[in-house]
């Protein structure tokens, strides 16, 4: 009978752009799934790889600095080493940074003795000339390093036989773990003697009980479920437990602060003494990256660059999309009319025909054919920019922005993501550690125009403003962009004074060296974990609403159409606005997509059943302005386009994401009011000067 083969645990561990998510790709391949860990809002990954002594389960870390902050991303990663007991761990080193790698690396030793260094980026370090002593660095800290330059593939077998020898047993490590006696209060002495049984096997008493020190009774309750079983029941160590977790409670002033100071600079210190001895640096820095960014992050030239770089991808996002949105609008269309036939040859009822073909197949094959092209050409554009380099970079030269407003540095990334898809965005806010931060990026992020938004400000531009010149409309369109971003400034200068009092954190930013990106990867990832994630959602909001959307147009109401009904209810505030109730009824039918707002009123104004898409520009202009659109009508819809509601998905992502109607109430209202006082303002202003 063949033996069968165990299955291991693999946890893999590193800070920020040390090519974690490289070599997890690289073990997995395509066996691999993302997620949430349970009960967080923090992105996971996990997949699995066979070794020849059985296969095994990779799980990827959050990227992160510490162990000992209390970040959602520090958290997770801590808990899973403390608690799933993985049978080892790979932390990734980057070879061109060492010394501010390895004080995470060894802040794991003290979690457990299965421990591996992956030295990663080891080409990079050659071409600026570091020269990293792996075998010195395997003697100073006791644990295995593997050379790896994941990205060409260099290393993999090397580090697959090591993670072989040691799961199979034929190697044992023996961790040198750094010594944090110096450091500890007279508390910790009691702590030690006491509960110096409960500390799990493998796992340093020092780092556990220093956890208990600092009031965290959850380790009680899992040694309680895990491996302290039989002595747990002995009565004389639980109430040493319990006063032990008391000490720790009442130890919270002075001394529980300088403890976690000097524990910090304990692992610091040993991480360069150990640097000190095992790399060699040139004299000289990395000439190349410090050559670019001179002209990267100069205040003069970087602002002026990441403008030309945003706009160059919504140019080519834009420009780009027309033509593979024509292709599947004409696919869904043939293949609408091989549906129609089928439920004709079924003899199907008309209004039910209608309501499939007219109502819910057409929205759904709408909402696919405009947003698919978009999304699939930006996100792999946006990502290519972070490969590179660039995207820290602009985080780091928007940074003082929103600090000032007491928001977070990195809600510039998340900001950038939101002009993709606003949905995305606020997923891409689970980077931003400080939960008051996190909101004030999510309720902001539809402030930002998204790929949905942006045909319709071009047309409005174009058709009102710029009299069908593109280069004029783009120009118009760049300055809702630049109002767009002091909008975000402003209402989170607001959220942060009002709702979401507090102070800004601080927080590191990495900027990693200039990178030659891997296409492929690129477009793999950005497809699976972005475009396809969002259109799903979209779609599956895009069924039901088109069922309404054609309820409203072919149902009636004491002689009138539901949305004439609707628009009549809604005419007094659309009139304060500078709109008009049918205008503002668009806008709340197209919640689905953002898409759809201009092909609803075409509809309406066609006296159509169904959505109309207009040929060209000045056609769709001439029908809006035969419908009593003014260039004042056409300001006011632009603004109330770029500040209102989010559309049904992102609205849908929040309330995933905080898991609070509140705070989906709040990102509903909050642009919408926003977006109402900026419309009133123009018309008002247009009126008093008479225009």
């Amino acid at each position: 009978m063949a033996e069968t083969k165990r299955q291991f645990r693999i946890a893999l561990a590193g800070n920020p752009n040390t090519g974690k998510s490289t070599v997890f790709n690289a073990l997995t391949g395509l066996k691999q799934h993302t997620g949430n860990w349970s009960g967080k809002t923090v992105g996971s990954a996990s997949g699995s790889f066979s070794l020849p002594c059985g296969d095994a389960a990779l799980y990827d870390l959050p990227g992160i600095y510490s162990l000992f902050s209390d970040s959602a991303e520090e958290r997770a990663a801590r808990e899973f080493l403390s608690y799933e007991a993985p049978d080892l761990v790979i932390v990734i080193l980057d070879a061109t940074s060492l010394e501010r790698n390895l004080p995470l690396g060894l802040q794991v030793m003290e979690l457990t003795e299965n421990v591996i260094f992956c030295l990663n980026l080891t080409d990079e370090a050659q071409k600026k000339g570091i020269a990293v002593d792996a075998g010195l660095l395997s003697e100073e800290t006791g644990v295995p390093v593997i050379e790896m330059a994941a990205r060409q593939g260099v290393g993999l077998d090397r580090l697959k036989a090591a993670l072989t020898e040691i799961l199979s047993g034929r190697r044992k490590v023996q961790p040198k773990r750094t010594g944090l006696c110096g450091c500890l209060p007279e508390a910790f002495a009691y702590l030690l003697e006491s509960c110096g049984r409960l500390v799990p096997e493998g796992m340093s008493r020092e780092f556990f009980c220093g956890r208990l020190l600092e009031g965290d009774g959850s380790a009680f309750a899992e040694c309680a479920q895990n491996a302290c079983k039989d002595f747990w029941e002995q009565e004389e160590l639980r109430m040493r437990a319990e006063a032990a977790e008391l000490l720790a409670r009442e130890n919270g002033g002075s001394a529980l602060a300088e403890f976690r100071e000097l524990r910090s600079l304990a692992f610091l210190r040993r991480a360069e003494e150990i640097a000190g001895k095992v790399v060699q640096k040139p004299s000289a820095g990395d000439v190349y990256t410090e050559r670019i960014d001179r002209f990267v992050l100069s205040p003069q030239t970087g602002i002026p660059l990441m403008l030309l770089l945003l706009g160059g991808i919504f140019w080519i996002t834009v420009a780009g999309a027309n033509l593979p949105s024509d292709l599947l609008m004409d696919g869904f269309r043939y293949w609408g009319t091989e549906l129609r036939e089928g439920l004709a040859a079924l003899h199907t009822p008309l209004w039910l025909e209608s309501l499939l073909m007219d109502g819910i197949y057409l929205t759904a094959s709408w909402v696919v054919a405009v947003m698919l092209p978009p999304m699939a050409i930006f996100f792999p554009l946006f990502t290519l920019l972070e490969d590179f380099g660039l995207l820290p970079r602009i985080a780091f030269n928007l940074d003082g922005l929103f600090q000032r407003v007491g928001a977070h540095g990195k809600q510039a990334l998340t900001m950038c993501m939101g002009f993709g898809c606003n949905a995305a965005g606020v997923t891409a806010c689970r980077i931003i550690e400080s939960p008051r931060e996190r909101l004030i990026a999510m309720l902001t992020n539809c402030l930002v125009p998204c790929n949905g938004r942006f045909p319709t400000l071009i047309l409005l531009t174009g058709c009102f403003f710029a009299n069908g010149n593109p280069v004029a409309a783009g120009g118009f369109v760049f300055l809702l962009i630049i109002l767009a971003v002091l909008l975000t400034l402003g209402m989170s200068f607001l959220l942060s004074r009002t709702l979401l009092k507090g102070v800004p954190s601080s927080f590191v930013l990495e900027l990693p060296p200039y990178r030659r990106p891997k296409v492929r990867d690129i477009v793999v990832r950005s497809i699976l974990d972005r475009t396809v994630f969002v259109l799903g959602r979209a779609v599956t909001v895009a069924i039901p609403a088109g069922a309404v959307i054609w309820l409203f147009q072919n149902a009636e109401w004491n002689g009138h159409t539901l949305i004439y009904t609707f628009a009549d209810v809604l005419e007094p505030l659309g009139s304060l606005m500078g709109l008009s109730g049918m205008i503002l009824a668009a806008f709340l039918l197209g919640i689905p997509a953002n898409e759809i707002v201009i092909p609803i009123l075409l509809m309406v104004y066609s006296q159509s059943g169904m959505l109309v898409e207009a040929e060209g520009m000045a056609q769709t202009g001439g029908i809006l302005a035969a419908n009593g659109w003014t260039w004042v009508t056409a300001a006011c819809a632009a603004l109330f386009s770029l500040c209102h509601f989010p559309c049904a998905t992102t609205l849908l992502t929040i309330r995933r994401e905080t898991n609070s109607r509140f705070w989906t109430a709040a990102a509903f209202l909050l642009p919408t009011a926003a977006g109402i006082v900026l419309c009133m303002l123009v018309n008002g202003v247009a009126h008093i000067l008479g225009m």
